[in-house]
């Protein structure tokens, strides 16, 4: 792997936005972690992420995977890392319950990380066997009411964004449904194809693969506008739950003291990365994804919003990992 010289890296200018932190440190190794175990979607995030980084920048670019502590192991390690742009968290939806849902969080997450990108978001989405009889969450409500304790759903685990939503929804809603989580989305889904829980509370991607089969309906999805892909299911704000939103989402975060113009030209770096036509498309096939790219300032609120109402919802009902 040729690496750029300080000379041709000004020779280029523009260029390449990723240059200028790289620059500073004698184009050292960008380093991007991703706090999951490799496969899965923010591990196959990362690793386009990278080849495209790489590829604008001629500077070495590397995922290194470092699972622990519900994800707050890499996001601690990045928090404490250089603020110098050469170290990036690709994560998950799963990343703003971390200060509720784990014991004496290594950090502070809104504190200790600055948003560099929202890159996507995808709906949750309710689905159940086709042979069970729940063809709107107002069938699923009733059937709890009329034989509590009765009807189960089935989330990729306790704490996840589709346990939090059912929690939410249910209280909501004035029922009690059983939830039975699984270690992954795989389990969760043999279960329902099985018949062995009612319904299932994934993301979009995990629900899709199954949508057009014999075996699998949607319900519910849990975003503010349809998919096209389900366009004939309703939305949970359609069903009665008034700006209920459940989204999957992937973004980027750097240590909280990186200087805004590196966070910016990051930012758009991120966003000429994944924009790259093959790329967008396979995110958006794979993963349902709506491309968004929000920059710094407009990431912000959105990641300050998603920890705020999801904390909420764990703190209020208890919930222990």
């Amino acid at each position: 792997m040729s690496f750029l010289t300080r000379r041709h890296a000004l020779a280029a200018g523009a260029a390449s936005l990723l240059c200028a932190p790289a620059l500073a440190q004698g184009a050292r190794t960008m380093r991007i972690v991703v706090p999951f175990p490799p496969g899965g979607s923010t591990d196959a995030l990362a690793r386009m992420l990278q080849a495209r980084l790489q590829t604008m920048s001629g500077q070495t670019t590397i995922v290194e995977n470092m699972p622990g502590a519900a994800s707050a192991l890499g996001a601690s390690h990045v928090a404490k890392s250089a603020p110098d742009g050469l170290t990036l968290l690709v994560t998950f939806d799963s990343h703003t319950v971390i200060p509720a849902m784990v014991e004496n969080p290594p950090l502070d997450i809104e504190k200790d990380l600055v948003p560099v990108s929202l890159v996507g978001t995808a709906p949750y989405v309710l689905a159940t066997h086709k042979d069970k009889p729940f063809k709107s969450f107002k069938d699923v409500v009733e059937a709890a009411k009329a034989r509590p304790r009765s009807v189960t759903y089935a989330s990729v685990g306790i704490g996840t964004i589709g346990h939090l939503a059912m929690t939410l929804l249910a209280k909501r809603a004035g029922v009690e449904i059983i939830h039975v989580p699984y270690r992954g989305g795989g389990p969760a889904m043999n279960d329902l194809l099985g018949g062995h829980v009612d319904l299932l509370c994934g993301s979009i991607a995990l629900v899709a693969p199954q949508l057009g089969g014999p075996v699998v309906r949607p319900v519910m999805q849990m975003g503010a506008q349809r998919l096209p892909l389900i366009k004939e299911t309703p939305t949970a704000i359609e069903s009665g739950f008034d700006g209920f939103e459940a989204l999957a989402w992937w973004g980027v975060f750097a240590p909280a003291a990186t200087p805004s113009d590196t966070l910016n030209k990051l930012a758009a770096s991120v966003k000429e990365a994944l924009s790259e036509p093959e790329i967008a498309k396979k995110l958006q096939e794979s993963q349902q994804m709506t491309l968004v790219f929000g920059d710094p300032a407009a990431a912000k609120p959105f990641f300050s919003r998603q920890t705020k109402v999801w904390g909420d919802v764990v703190r209020e009902n208890n919930i222990k990992a």
